[in-house]
């Protein structure tokens, strides 16, 4: 019997932890926030990353 492959996750060329790009997302999503409120306010939650970074993931997992 073939064995059954799951599949592929699409975090999976990420550095980061899948919560943290959900978190990103929805917040920008979500609220009215620019691309540098959303760094902001990730900064302030001790999550270091650029603005660039939030574009990017929003236009690969946004809506």
């Amino acid at each position: 019997m073939p064995r059954q492959r799951k599949p592929a996750s699409p975090f999976r060329y990420f550095n980061s932890s899948p919560e943290v790009i959900r978190l990103v997302v929805v917040m920008y999503v979500r609220f009215p926030l620019s691309l540098r409120n959303v760094e902001d306010l990730l900064f302030e939650r001790g999550i270091d990353i650029c603005h660039e970074t939030v574009r990017l993931w929003w236009n690969r997992f946004g809506p």
